[in-house]
C-alpha cells in the first residue's frame, strides 16, 4: 500500500493517468484542422461575419486545445484525490457529455442566431482560455488538489473554467437545437455541479485557508451562485 502511495505520488504515474486525455485532445486538435483549411477555401464567396467568426472560434479551440495538451503533460503532481468511482464518473460526464452534441444534425440557423451562438462559443472558450492559463500547471480533470489557484478570474469566481465552458456549450447547443441536445445540456450541466463540490471538498480538505477564499467568492455567478 506504502509503495502504491508512493507511486503515485510521480510524475511519470500522474502523467500516464493523463496520457488518455492527451490522445483525446490531441485527437480533437487534428479535426480541427481540416474544418479550418474548409473555412478558408469557401472565403472564395467572399469575406463576411459568419466566416469570421467561424474562423475565430475554431482558432480558438485550437489554442484551447494545445494549451490543454502541454499543461496536461507538465502539471503538478497532486497532493490529495477525491476517492470513490462516482466523483471520477461525474468529473467524466461534465467535461465529455456534451460532445454528443456533436452527433446529432445540425440546424439551419438565421444569421443573426449563428452569430450569436459563434460568439458564445468563442467568448467562452476565450475565457476558459483566461482561465486555463491562470489554473496552469495545477490544472485537473478529477476532482485533485495540486495548488491552490486564487488569482485572474479565480479572485472573483471559484470555476471560471466551468463557466467558460457552460457559455461555449450553450452556443453549441443553438447550432443542434433539439430535445436530446437540451437533454444532454442539462446532464452535463448536473454533472458539472457535482464535479464542483467534489473539488471544493479536496481543496477544503488540503488548504485550510480555501474556506477564508471560499467566502468571499461565488461559484460561478457573482452576486447570484
Amino acid at each position: 500500500m506504502q509503495l502504491k502511495s508512493k507511486l503515485e505520488a510521480t510524475k511519470l504515474y500522474d502523467f500516464l493517468a493523463a496520457s488518455p486525455l492527451i490522445v483525446w485532445y490531441t485527437f480533437c486538435g487534428v479535426q480541427l484542422i481540416p474544418a479550418l483549411r474548409a473555412d478558408f477555401a469557401r472565403e472564395a464567396n467572399g469575406f463576411d461575419a459568419v466566416f469570421a467568426m467561424s474562423v475565430l472560434s475554431r482558432i480558438a479551440s485550437l489554442v484551447f486545445i494545445v494549451t490543454l495538451l502541454l499543461l496536461l503533460t507538465l502539471r503538478h503532481t497532486p497532493k490529495a484525490k477525491t476517492p470513490g468511482i462516482l466523483p471520477c464518473v461525474a468529473a467524466l460526464a461534465g467535461t465529455y457529455l456534451g460532445v454528443g452534441i456533436l452527433l446529432l444534425p445540425p440546424i439551419e440557423l438565421a444569421t443573426p442566431v449563428y452569430l450569436i451562438s459563434a460568439l458564445m462559443i468563442l467568448g467562452g472558450t476565450a475565457f476558459s482560455l483566461f482561465a486555463v492559463f491562470r489554473l496552469g500547471r495545477s490544472i485537473s480533470i478529477m476532482p485533485e488538489a495540486r495548488r491552490l489557484v486564487t488569482a485572474g478570474p479565480y479572485r472573483v469566481i471559484r470555476h471560471p473554467l466551468y463557466l467558460g465552458e457552460a457559455i461555449a456549450l450553450f452556443g453549441l447547443t443553438l447550432q443542434y437545437l433539439s430535445p436530446l441536445a437540451l437533454l444532454l445540456l442539462g446532464l452535463q450541466c448536473a454533472f458539472q455541479l457535482q464535479r464542483m463540490q467534489n473539488e471544493e471538498r479536496v481543496l477544503t480538505r488540503i488548504f485550510p485557508e480555501y474556506e477564508i477564499y471560499k467566502a468571499q467568492t461565488a461559484r460561478l455567478l457573482p452576486g447570484l451562485y
